[in-house]
């Protein structure tokens, strides 16, 4: 997909989140504070959820991405630790920079290691299953679908859910041939699951392996 494509995604995102979405709400800053200390008594289980789940999107790319930012112009970091907060809003300039990086060069750092590590998947795959089972056990659809069409907060909070799974399959084809896995079942497998697929790939993913440049090839003009 031309990179171009992402940019202007980007764009429309946040024209479409800042011009169009529904108006913020004068309690939004009050409803993140107590989303983010805990404090979920008379919040609806399905915003709590969400809003958990928008913290394990970033760690699932963060599992991919520094990975694949290894020999790109651009160091994949930023972007990853953007997203932390802002979700696709800070992904999708990674994506509009980056080349296609199909190879894996140099060393596993620790922090690679522990990226690339199974039971971080496990892990991942654990919290994300206790919240989805928290959210839709005790949450009110109707009042979720309320606080959607009216809070920009919750509005743009869910479309930023699905954008981050329609884009994971632009990463993932790069880190299946990293791995030497060429399969197309097993991408569409992970693609088209939304989170569950991505998690589980990273519980069953092969490690990277160390390696080093491809010698330049001689010329023999």
């Amino acid at each position: 997909m031309p990179r171009l494509f992402y940019w202007v995604l980007w764009v429309g995102l946040g024209v479409y989140a800042f011009g169009f979405a529904p108006p913020d709400q004068g309690d939004t800053w009050a409803l993140i504070q107590r989303l983010a200390q805990g404090q979920w008594q008379g919040i609806n289980p399905l915003v709590v959820a969400l809003f958990n789940l928008m913290g394990v999107w970033p760690l699932v790319y963060a599992c991919v991405t520094l990975a694949d930012g290894r020999g790109q112009r651009v160091p994949a970091w930023p972007f990853t630790l953007g997203a932390m907060a802002v979700g696709s809003f800070a992904l999708l300039p990674y994506l509009g920079l980056r080349q296609p990086q199909p190879q894996f060069v140099g060393p596993v750092t620790p922090l690679l290691r522990c990226l690339d590590s199974r039971w971080t998947g496990v892990a991942l795959t654990l919290g994300a299953l206790a919240l989805g089972r928290y959210g839709l056990g005790g949450g009110d659809w109707a009042d979720f679908s309320h606080q959607w069409l009216t809070s920009r907060f919750i509005h743009v909070m869910g479309l930023d859910f699905v954008l981050l799974a329609v884009l994971f399959p632009v990463l993932l084809g790069d880190d299946l041939a990293r791995r030497g896995l060429r399969s197309p079942v097993v991408f569409w497998a992970v693609s088209l699951v939304p989170l569950l697929g991505p998690l589980v790939y990273l519980c069953l993913r092969p490690p990277l392996h160390e390696s080093s440049p491809r010698p330049a090839e001689p010329d023999h003009r």
